[in-house]
């Protein structure tokens, strides 16, 4: 969560699994930031499966997003350019780090 605080700015809050089996995981954490983005999170419990999700964070500055990607793509696996698509401007999508998958646009004006 603190890496995501340090790409999108704002607040992080986070509240550690008390339980021992799960000991250093979050049981819950969110970071939100004052021009409106927020995003919560939560570790998946021991013997829990879960299913993958792809996070998408929409903007209407070109630069304001790319900054974003810049710093999401530290580290990690592009799955699509950020550049032109025939719906916006400007998208791109990437596997983060930590195996989130992002996917990043400007809305179409």
């Amino acid at each position: 969560m603190e890496f995501y605080r340090s790409v999108f700015g704002g607040e992080l809050a986070a509240v550690d699994h008390p339980g021992p089996a799960d000991a250093g995981q979050i049981m819950w954490g969110q970071v939100q930031a004052g021009n409106g983005f927020h995003v919560m999170a939560y570790d998946v419990l021991a013997g829990r499966s879960y299913t993958p999700v792809f996070v998408s964070v929409r903007g209407q500055d070109a630069d304001e997003i790319t900054a974003y990607w810049k710093s999401l793509a530290e580290g990690a696996t592009i799955v699509q350019d950020l550049g032109p698509a025939g719906w916006s401007p400007l998208y791109g999508m990437l596997t983060d780090r930590f195996g989130v998958t992002w996917v990043l646009d400007v809305v179409a004006s």
